[in-house]
Order: structure tokens, then C-alpha cells, then sequence
């Protein structure tokens, strides 16, 4: 068994991970438990409020499925940047650039990112600190229009604009009030995401840009544009996660409508391994982490906040174990092709 393992290449590398997994999962569970005995938090019980939080009954789990769209939705987009080896910080700022038609939505998220994809192209500034200064001028521009043309009749809240009319919203299931739409659309993206990234000549184009961009253009690639490509897809699928959390799910626009999704789906990417194949997974565990800590202040009197320790953990790990695969010396034919692609902030554009 271990011959024929060894001779098989995927084999190798598919059981390769399989521990790199397990032992990371393993750090990440004993660092959890060592911070909830140091709370006087019995571990079994506050994974067990976890899970009856998130997993305990439909009511939450439509909760938890309402939340892994706009996660997952920004996580596909932030695929097409990672692939081309943008860090794109700006998706948070992304998700408030939105419209309340999916059309206008994924426009005004697209153009929105594609500002920052100038400033890289035209005035040298990196796409960390160009994404970052424009999430903050998106949420000044939602607190204008909340506080400003659109806020409630006689009053200005923190609560929001008014309800939407009716005809705006997005049909729904009554009894979880999650929405079909909001639902075919991710599931869409997520498969429209795998047919760009793996066959078509758009996905090639911004892996080869995103492994060697000098090269690249000596095949006639034009880094610059598929760079703007890139960040107007990703900037797209967050508008759409945007508008879906306006019409699908609150039905008015709120200051904190991204509610931080942007931020939380790139560390969903990285520990994916900016793999299409388990972004889904990853997202719907950090969702069931977000929901279900709802429950830890109420049973146990534990800040909900453990759900954010967790997940810091889990990438810390994970870009540990990464860091520790780089330096160790790769035997020749022993990992496959991987349809992973970790941007370089070094990398010249």
C-alpha cells in the first residue's frame, strides 16, 4: 500500500494535505480549549452552544445559509485577484458600493474596485493601501446617504434607511425567510467562478500574468488590463452580496450592511488555499461559527468573540503550515498541478 502510494503523485499529495489538515485542526483545537479553560469555560459545553447556535434547529441554519452567501459570493470574486496576485483589501469597501437592482449592484462594486485598480496601474499606489483608503470612503459615502438623502422620516438612525416597498424585495421562504434567489445566485457564481478560473482563456491569462507578469508579456499578455479585469469581477460579486444583504435580507440599507463579510472572506480564501473546491466549505464553517456564537454570551456568559479567536487561529495555522511547506525541498514529480495560486505582495505588476 505504501509503494503503490508512493508512486502515485495525486496520491502523495492528496494525503500530504490530508495531515497537513488534520494537524492543523489539532493546533487550532488545543489552543481553543487552553483559552477556554483560562476563562473558567468548560470547552465541551461551549462547542456544544456553538453548534446548537448555528446547527440546532432550520430557524438557524437558514441563518447561517443567509450568511454563507455574501461570504462565499466574496470569496469567489476574491479568487480572480488572488489568481492574478492582487491582495485585494478593498472588497470590504466593495460590498458597500452597492445598488438595489443585482445589474446596478455588481456595476457599482466592479467600478468601485477598478478605481483602485488605477491608482495601482496609474499612480504606482498598492492595491493594499489604494483598497483600504477607499473602504473607508464607501462607508463615509453609506453614512451620507443614511444620515443624509435617504434617512427616515424625521429622524436620522443608526437603524438604517426606511423599508424598502415590497415589490423590491427578494421573494422568500415565510417560514426561514431566506431567499431562492439569493440562494441559485451563489450557487451560479460559484460554478460560472470554476468554468472562468479552470477553461477559458481569462483564467489562463490571469494565472500566467500572476506567476511570472514580466514573462507574461513577452507572450503578449497585457498585465495592466487583465489586472482591471480581475478587480471588476471581484469588485462585481461583492456588490452582488451587497445588494442581496439590502434585498434579500434586511431590506434597507444599513451602516454596517457588509458586516465585515469583505475582511472575513479573504481569510476564508487563504485558509482554502485559494482552492475554488473548498472556499464553499470554508465559508459555511466561518458562518456557523458567526451565527452560533450568538448563543455563548446567553448559555454560558462567554463573549462572542470566541468565534473570531477561532477563525484568527485557523488562518494562523494555516499560513504557518504554508510558510513551513515553502521551505521544505519538494521531491521531483511529488505534487500534481494545483489550481491554487498565492498572490506575492513583492511581485512587480
Amino acid at each position: 500500500m505504501t509503494a503503490r502510494t508512493s508512486s502515485n503523485p495525486r496520491l502523495h499529495w492528496i494525503g500530504q494535505r490530508t495531515r497537513e489538515t488534520a494537524f492543523t485542526l489539532a493546533v487550532v483545537s488545543i489552543f481553543t480549549i487552553a483559552i477556554l479553560l483560562m476563562t473558567g469555560t468548560p470547552p465541551l459545553a461551549a462547542f456544544l452552544a456553538l453548534y446548537k447556535g448555528s446547527l440546532g434547529s432550520w430557524i438557524k441554519f437558514s441563518h447561517v445559509v443567509k450568511s454563507w452567501i455574501p461570504l462565499t459570493l466574496c470569496g469567489c470574486g476574491l479568487l480572480f485577484t488572488f489568481r492574478i496576485g492582487l491582495w485585494n483589501i478593498g472588497v470590504e469597501g466593495q460590498v458597500f458600493f452597492l445598488g438595489l437592482s443585482l445589474a446596478a449592484a455588481f456595476a457599482g462594486g466592479g467600478l468601485w474596485a477598478v478605481l483602485a485598480g488605477l491608482l495601482k496601474t496609474k499612480g504606482g499606489v498598492h492595491e493594499i493601501f489604494a483598497g483600504l483608503g477607499m473602504n473607508f470612503v464607501a462607508q463615509a459615502m453609506i453614512l451620507w446617504l443614511i444620515f443624509g438623502p435617504w434617512r427616515r422620516s424625521g429622524v436620522a438612525s443608526m437603524s438604517g434607511t426606511e423599508l424598502l416597498p415590497r415589490d423590491l424585495w427578494l421573494s422568500y421562504i415565510p417560514s426561514l425567510r431566506l431567499s431562492p434567489v439569493s440562494l441559485g445566485l451563489v450557487l451560479a457564481m460559484l460554478v460560472l467562478t470554476l468554468l472562468l478560473l479552470r477553461y477559458t482563456r481569462v483564467g489562463l491569462c490571469l494565472k500566467a500574468i500572476g506567476s511570472n507578469s514580466r514573462a507574461a508579456v513577452g507572450f503578449g499578455l497585457q498585465p495592466n488590463g487583465c489586472l482591471l479585469l480581475a478587480l471588476l469581477l471581484a469588485g462585481g460579486l461583492a456588490g452582488l452580496a451587497g445588494s442581496l444583504q439590502v434585498s434579500g435580507v434586511y431590506h434597507r440599507l444599513l451602516p454596517a450592511i457588509s458586516s465585515n463579510y469583505g475582511y472575513l472572506a479573504l481569510l476564508v480564501v487563504m485558509l482554502a488555499n485559494y482552492n475554488i473546491w473548498l472556499v464553499p466549505g470554508v465559508a459555511f464553517f466561518f458562518a456557523c461559527l458567526n451565527v452560533g456564537s450568538i448563543q455563548l454570551p446567553m448559555v454560558l456568559k462567554v463573549d462572542s468573540s470566541l468565534s473570531g479567536v477561532i477563525q484568527g487561529a485557523l488562518v494562523l495555522s494555516a499560513l504557518g503550515m504554508h510558510a513551513f511547506r515553502s521551505r521544505r525541498p519538494v521531491k521531483s514529480g511529488a505534487a500534481p498541478h494545483q489550481e491554487s495560486h498565492e498572490p506575492s505582495i513583492h511581485r512587480e505588476s
